[in-house]
Order: structure tokens, then C-alpha cells, then sequence
């Protein structure tokens, strides 16, 4: 069983741009979907990417995994749930986008990794400003 200590779900509506010649959500939009989702969590946590670079630190994408179950579709009312699985050596984060029926459509997960930006060294633990953000929301339950 893995832990999720904190998630966000996000609605959105499938945009006629983000459709592929067969009148479905292109497969690099997902991607696109993904940071939608990964933006409103971290969010959540108080730790966005402007929070980030205050605290000195940015945090590139190193993997990405996606499982496309079924497509999405132009004028569809969807919806990402994007669950934080690790905090304290890494940022991942699961993704599960559903349509609008209640489907499951695609599973997703992402991994960053802390880099200090004025050393401009890669760190293998997230800094504590981060840590600290994420255990005041498992306290508080939210």
C-alpha cells in the first residue's frame, strides 16, 4: 500500500486544441495535465513554484510514467486527482484524470528532485521549508 499524505483535484473542460486528428486529447496533452494538477497541490501545500525559487531551490522533472486507460474527448468535463507519494527525498506525485462519466482514463506519476539553485548542485533531500509545509498538512488532516 502506498502512502498518500496529501492530494488536489482539479476540474477542467477538454479544449478543442488539445486534440489529435482522431477528435481525441492528443497523448502530450496529458502531460500538459498533469502540471495542472501538480500546480493546484502544490498550491495547496503553500509551496508553488514562486515559493520554490524564494527558497532557493528549483525542482526539474526527472521521470514520468503514463498509463492512457481510455481517451478524453472535445467539450468533456474532467477531472485530474493528483496525490503527493513522497516528500522527503523527492517530490512524486500520482495522477489519476477521470471523465466526466467517472471513468478512469489515464494514471500518471511524476518525480522531481530538489536543485539548489545557488549552488547549482542537484540535493537528494527536499529542503525543510518544503518537509515542514507538507507534515502541517498530514497534521492538520487536510
Amino acid at each position: 500500500m502506498v502512502n498518500v499524505y496529501c492530494s488536489e483535484t482539479t476540474e477542467f473542460k477538454v479544449a478543442f486544441f488539445d486534440l489529435d486528428p482522431m477528435n481525441v486529447v492528443w497523448h502530450g496533452n496529458y502531460v500538459k495535465y498533469m502540471e495542472i494538477g501538480r500546480c493546484a497541490l502544490l498550491d495547496k501545500i503553500g509551496y508553488n513554484y514562486t515559493e520554490m525559487v524564494k527558497s532557493g531551490y528549483a525542482f526539474p522533472v526527472t521521470d514520468i510514467k503514463i498509463k492512457y486507460v481510455r481517451p478524453l474527448y472535445f467539450g468533456e468535463n474532467a477531472k485530474i486527482v493528483s496525490s503527493l507519494l513522497e516528500y522527503e527525498n523527492r517530490i512524486k506525485i500520482r495522477y489519476e484524470i477521470f471523465n466526466e462519466k467517472g471513468e478512469l482514463t489515464t494514471r500518471a506519476e511524476s518525480t522531481q528532485m530538489a536543485f539548489n539553485i545557488s549552488k547549482m548542485e542537484s540535493e537528494f533531500v527536499c529542503p525543510e521549508v518544503f518537509v515542514n509545509r507538507v507534515n502541517a498538512i498530514i497534521r492538520s488532516g487536510k
